[in-house]
């Protein structure tokens, strides 16, 4: 049924709350994941882009790409070792459309994502990939609202 779950990841804790779900439907469907995570160019890059600095651009992005593989890698090598299928892609563009058009070119049967939970004013000022994925894609979504970390 699942053939291809796409795990959308964004490098925090709150984000990772996600795996224990797709790891248990990933083991009852012999399921592949895909670990995600989109890689944004950062606002103060992007000025400096309009300055002529493509140069330092790239060089940051290759960084970002680096630290981000990395992180995947992280997770997906405990879940190799219990036998589970993984494999981690990293794109760049705006999270929630990069997410869609991802899903919607490879093979993805169900998306999995968590909702930082944001409402109002939050919403309206920051968005919420959740909800765009949900609104723009044609693939069923998995989405769970994270439980914040008492420190």
């Amino acid at each position: 049924m699942f053939n291809r779950i796409l795990v959308c990841l964004d490098g925090s804790g709150l984000s990772e709350q996600i795996m224990p779900h797709t790891k248990e439907l990933a083991r009852q469907f012999g399921s592949r994941l895909i670990l995600l995570q989109v890689l944004q160019v950062p606002s103060s890059l992007a000025a400096a882009s309009a300055q002529g600095a493509e140069g330092v651009i790239e060089e940051e992005m290759k960084r970002l790409a680096y630290e981000a593989k990395q992180y995947l890698e992280g997770i997906a090598a405990p879940l190799r070792e219990t036998g589970l299928e993984v494999e981690t892609v990293t794109i760049e563009g705006s999270p929630g459309d990069a997410i869609v058009e991802y899903a919607a070119t490879s093979g993805i049967d169900l998306i999995a994502i968590v909702t930082h939970g944001r409402k109002n004013l939050g919403r309206l000022v920051f968005g919420s990939v959740a909800d765009h994925v949900m609104r723009h894609s044609s693939i069923p979504v998995l989405s769970k609202k994270p439980k914040e970390k008492k420190e």
